[in-house]
């Protein structure tokens, strides 16, 4: 019985590295390209103070799969409401980065390959969407489950904010002075 690694393993530190450089890269130029060529408007949808036109199906998409089991996906506005101000409330540098998520995500050259969504995601069920989040929040790629906590955090931090969620949670709400 011999209990020695085999010699060359299959990824190797060196491999993790240029491929982790490499899908930064990718990202990064992706997240660029829809800057320059102007898919990701940076005017704000009709009604919202930082929420684009680009962003809103991704969240009404991801709602019902992040909030399951809450009364959130029944009131999908009034969470994209409250994010919406949670987004204006953010600096300048964080506000970007959480665009640069959202354009990731809507640009059809990343967010097939990066989400397994190739189509719309008006399109999407929420078993692809669901497996798009599994994949993320497993991925080894730190830039990816990143990108889930992000989201997830954003979205409950909204939903939980709202006093519409609090009976459901045994929340009383905060005390009166």
């Amino acid at each position: 019985m011999t209990t020695s690694l085999p010699v060359s393993p299959a990824l190797s530190r060196r491999g993790l590295l240029r491929f982790s450089l490499g899908a930064s890269v990718f990202l990064a130029t992706a997240g660029l390209t829809a800057s320059l060529s102007g898919c990701s408007a940076s005017t704000p949808a009709n009604g919202f103070i930082t929420l684009r036109s680009g962003d809103l199906p991704i969240l009404q998409a991801l709602i019902p799969v992040l909030l399951d089991g809450t009364q959130a996906p029944e009131n999908t506005e009034a969470v994209l409401r409250q994010l919406d101000g949670k987004l204006a409330s953010l600096s300048p540098a964080m506000l970007k980065l959480t665009q640069q998520l959202f354009d990731v995500l809507a640009l059809p050259v990343t967010r097939g390959p990066l989400t397994g969504i190739w189509g719309a995601w008006e399109n999407a069920s929420q078993a692809q969407i669901q497996a798009f989040l599994q994949r993320w929040e497993d991925s080894s790629l730190n830039l990816l489950r990143m990108g889930h906590s992000s989201l997830l955090q954003l979205l409950h931090m909204a939903w939980y904010e709202m006093p519409a969620s609090w009976a459901n949670c045994g929340y009383l709400g905060p005390p009166k002075i």
